[in-house]
């Protein structure tokens, strides 16, 4: 154990090479573009809004991203941007499109962005960037880690318009063909799933009818569920900020996929659906195998945990990028805890399917198909799995055996 906190402390410890810090001239928005390193000559990692983002929290999502890259690829320092300003305010659009005319010098050159919570790949970070010339929000880790020759730079950028915004066409990955979901908006949460998945086939567990509790419904949580209960187990509760449904027989297949496909703005809607609160109080003490937490981060309280673990909890799969309510950037009190008594899977493996699938479509000559992405999303996802069991048969102390793994390669 001294030898890994040694290890994260280094890690921790040492300063971002980049920081920038913007302060909007028409609104109190502010917002930090924090860059780890230029590992490989470019950093990646999304960019996100709510308010009271603090520069404490880019950081830690920076240093997230590059330990994310290691396991993703390709071998890049990580990044993160942040905004600290209301999502729901009518100004956003406007806020959002001076704070990437105002990034992008560094987009163009070393920086790759995409969405993260309230900013959405598509329908914002793309087209917002190219108003400021920019083919494609990545295109600063193809200049500067591939340091790509004109054509080469058109392929691999052209690589990525296509197959970012790719419709799904293959029934068993959409959640519906008539309503067009495409790559951004379900392989992230197919990567949280998977992770589960691989994690009981690796360790020769039969997974089906396990029962799961998710909470956030967003594009990550609501893909999770979609995949977790199409492969065969039974999700219990689901909770977001509009409230909570709960059926401790466990919802069908159908069943979920309908409150994936009948949101309203991303948001879980049903006529069966409780408060907030009251969801709040009770779904920690259903009886779970399995919790994903896809809601922000650093919201899963000790308590919490104590009170699911309670009840025979076996897994924790992080949609959330550091879900814990710790301090620390990758292993406080209540990620150690639960990593002790149960198999936590970490955000940089779980949720690394967007990352992944950026670091795919930047390869040379790949199949552009939204099957070829998530069955590359799949495999990867395996191998981490495996190279973390590997060392450690026993699925306790997961998260530490794989930061292990993670910063001896950075360091």
């Amino acid at each position: 154990m001294d030898a890994i906190n040694d290890l994260i402390r280094r890690f921790e410890s040492k300063k971002p090479q980049i920081v920038f810090e913007w302060n909007d001239s028409e609104t109190s928005a502010k917002g930090w573009v924090v860059i780890n390193s230029l590992k490989g000559g470019a950093a990646g990692g999304g960019t996100r809004m709510r308010t009271g983002v603090t520069y404490h929290e880019v950081l830690s999502l920076a240093k997230t991203m590059e330990i994310k890259f290691s396991v993703a690829g390709p071998s890049i320092g990580g990044a993160k941007s942040g905004i600290d300003f209301d999502p729901n305010s009518p100004l956003k659009k406007n806020v959002l499109k001076r704070w990437y005319k105002a990034v992008i010098p560094l987009l163009k050159h070393y920086y790759g962005t995409g969405g993260d919570m309230n900013v959405d790949e598509i329908d914002e970070v793309i087209p917002f960037t190219e108003e400021h010339g920019l083919w494609h929000p990545q295109e600063g880790i193809v200049v500067g880690h591939f340091n790509p020759k004109d054509s080469e730079k058109i392929k691999k950028i052209g690589q990525l318009r296509l197959g970012v915004s790719t419709v799904i066409a293959n029934a068993t990955l959409s959640p519906s063909i008539e309503k067009k979901y495409g790559v951004a908006d379900m392989i992230t949460g197919y990567g949280v799933a998977q992770s589960v998945i691989q994690y009981y086939l690796a360790q020769g567990v039969d997974y089906e009818n396990k029962s799961v509790i998710i909470q956030g419904w967003g594009n990550v949580g609501a893909a999770a569920g979609f995949y977790l209960a199409q492969a065969g187990f039974l999700i219990k509760a689901i909770i977001d900020k509009s409230g909570a449904v709960i059926n401790e027989d466990g919802f069908n297949f159908n069943k979920v996929r309908n409150l994936l496909v009948d949101r309203e703005n991303k948001i879980l809607t049903d006529k069966k659906l409780i408060s907030f609160e009251e969801g709040n109080k009770k779904i920690w003490d259903i009886p779970a195998d399995v919790f994903i937490p896809a809601a922000g981060s650093r919201l899963v309280t000790g308590d919490q945990l104590s009170k699911l673990v309670n009840n025979n909890l076996e897994v924790i799969a992080s949609g959330a990028n550091v879900p814990f309510k710790d301090h620390e950037i990758f292993y406080g009190e209540t990620l150690k805890k639960a990593d002790e008594l149960v198999t936590v899977i970490p955000d940089f493996i779980a949720n690394c399917g967007m990352a992944r699938t950026f670091a795919y479509l930047m390869s040379d000559n790949p199949e552009v198909s939204s099957s070829a992405i998530f069955s590359d999303v799949q495999q990867k996802i395996k191998e981490a799995i495996i190279e973390v069991l590997s060392k450690n048969k026993t699925g306790r102390h997961f998260t530490q055996t794989a930061l292990e793994i993670a910063i001896k390669k950075l360091l």
